[in-house]
């Protein structure tokens, strides 16, 4: 289980990334949102949905969530 985490501000082109807090962009994210515990990225994501319709996982720590 990792704990996962969702930037409270959008990136330029809208998405709100899902992060573990083991990411090594983890530190630089000034304001976030803890999200939980999860085996995976993809409950994750759908929690943050829940806040950010327009989530998505960071291609370095939550690559399986990824959509481009």
């Amino acid at each position: 289980m990792k704990n996962y985490y969702v930037n409270n501000t959008a990136q330029s082109n809208g998405d709100h990334e899902v992060h573990t807090d083991d990411c090594r962009y983890f530190k630089s994210i000034v304001s976030k949102k803890y999200l939980g515990q999860f085996s995976s990225c993809k409950p994750a994501v759908v929690e943050a949905k829940k806040t950010y319709s327009k989530s998505n996982g960071c291609r370095t720590c939550c690559n399986d969530c990824h959509t481009s």
